[in-house]
């Protein structure tokens, strides 16, 4: 079946969406505005953030599922994808360098929205009827938006969500697995494809306590895998990172030209792009990973949102850099390929910079078995968005389903070509993000008004449940969202 008509529609509808006119204000608007309404909380909490989420890492004696880091690291698992190797790489391709700014722009922008929904995703959470935590934008955009317009913008998220976590949370995540396994080991897809189905029913079906204590195991040793064969060669072309960031900062605002890829790039090419791969790598203002931190053991929905809001220093500021940096200080990104004279294909550029920067074969096994890395932990934390979404529309007996159709459609991502699936989650991306940031906005002054009203007696965030309980004692949102905690049985408002 001839698909390249389809496709070619929804990349011209994916591009308008995530174009100057959609998404790009409203992404680097709404991060701006929750930014000025927090008072920069992104930049002032980051110390104590990244402290209470990678060591002190748990709220003893609170409610939920899971620990606050496992909550931190199945978002992450979700996230720290092919984004931050395929995504970065095409970013600069076609916007040049500059584009690793607007990266960096979206997502420390992002950090205030990444707060901002993980906080929601908390304090509208609800217990289902097996006992366990569910919140995420599906709930909150209702719960929190109490009238028409708020059931139309959770179940808009839901259904987009559904549709998103089969893309790419499932199928594009195996293509990518198996066919750098057969280029790089001669592995046969359907063995990957297999084995990969194997693994995702066994985590999956254990719910998201086997979800948080896989990711907690392996999402820190997949990054640190990753940064430190990246830090190696920036080290060995030390001499190059001050012109590398000189250029990312002078072409951010003046554009710039690859050889054979693009000529005269204008700004909004280096920004459209920077943005757009920023979101898809980071997901902040998407509202899928307040679906993780909805299920996070916490004292309070704030301490849990600034754990959350690492997650997008992590992967933009942290892995996203590292990739960038490592592409432009080896020349890679303006390299051509000698069989056509063009530009060097994005899907090529880091998997080449890693191979130019490390001894021998070093740079492609690091790049394959990163992007291996990546995409299973991605597999593991997008089915849990979708069972929650699931959850969310049909009731708690579509959960086991779900995860046994889930992994059994790994297996068919791992063997077919995914050209429309690839350009079809573009679209359901951007469209699970529209309604979430929509949302943001209209909740923005229940966000800063309970954000300030915890800051102002824990602006450390040391306390302990017992002191959080007594300086909140009286407080009616906080009782509010105490009593959340009872079951509502067969109830999915």
């Amino acid at each position: 079946m001839d698909l390249t008509g389809l496709e070619t529609f929804l990349a011209g509808l994916s591009s308008w969406i995530w174009g100057p006119w959609i998404l790009i204000p409203l992404l680097l608007g709404t991060g701006l505005y929750l930014t000025i309404r927090l008072g920069g909380l992104q930049f002032l909490r980051l110390g104590a953030a990244l402290r209470l989420g990678l060591f002190t890492r748990k709220d003893p004696g609170t409610d939920g599922d899971i620990s606050q880091f496992q909550a931190l690291t199945t978002a992450l698992a979700a996230t720290v994808g092919t984004g931050n190797i395929v995504g970065v790489a095409t970013a600069i391709g076609i916007g040049g360098p500059g584009a690793l700014f607007w990266m960096w722009v979206t997502g420390l922008l992002g950090m205030a929205s990444k707060y901002s929904e993980a906080f929601l995703g908390v304090r509208f959470r609800k217990t289902d009827e097996a006992g366990e935590k569910s919140g995420g934008p599906q709930y909150y955009l209702e719960r929190g938006i109490p009238n028409r317009f708020g059931k139309f913008l959770a179940l808009f998220f839901a259904i987009a969500a559904v549709i998103a976590c089969f893309g790419i949370g499932n199928m594009t995540q195996g293509n990518s697995i198996a066919t750098n396994m057969e280029n790089s080991f001669n592995v046969p897809t359907w063995v990957s494809g297999l084995v990969l189905t194997i693994f995702a029913l066994l985590v999956l079906v254990g719910g998201i306590k086997s979800i948080g204590r896989v990711t907690a195991g392996l999402v820190p040793i997949m990054i640190i895998f990753y940064v430190i064969g990246a830090l190696y060669i920036l080290i060995a072309n030390i001499g190059g990172v001050p012109a590398a960031f000189a250029q990312i900062f002078t072409d951010a605002f003046t554009g710039t030209s690859a050889v054979g890829g693009f000529a005269g790039s204008a700004i909004i090419i280096a920004v459209q792009f920077g943005v757009a791969r920023g979101i898809f790598s980071n997901e902040s203002g998407m509202g899928s990973a307040a679906i993780a931190a909805a299920a996070a053991k916490t004292s309070h929905p704030v301490r849990q949102g600034l754990v959350s809001m690492t997650q997008t220093f992590i992967d933009t500021i942290i892995v996203v850099t590292c990739t960038g940096l490592v592409i432009i200080t080896t020349g890679v990104w303006n390299m051509t390929d000698p069989e056509t004279g063009e530009q060097i294909s994005p899907a090529l550029m880091t998997g080449e910079a890693f191979s130019h920067g490390l001894p021998g074969d070093w740079g492609h096994y690091i790049v394959t078995i990163g992007l291996v890395m990546f995409a299973g932990s991605t597999i593991l934390g997008w089915s849990y968005y979708g069972e929650r979404n699931i959850e969310r529309l049909l009731g708690r007996r579509a959960v086991m389903p779900f995860r046994v159709l889930f992994s059994l459609v790994v297996f068919v991502g791992c063997t077919v070509q995914l050209g429309v699936v690839w350009a079809f989650s573009d679209v359901m991306n951007g469209l699970m993000a529209i309604p979430n940031l929509i949302g943001l906005l209209i909740l923005s002054g229940l966000i800063a008004r309970e954000t300030k009203k915890y800051l102002d007696n824990d602006p450390k965030l040391r306390a302990t449940k017992d002191e959080v309980d007594a300086f909140m004692a009286g407080d009616k949102d906080f009782e509010e969202w105490k009593t959340q905690a009872i079951p509502v049985v067969g109830d999915r408002k």
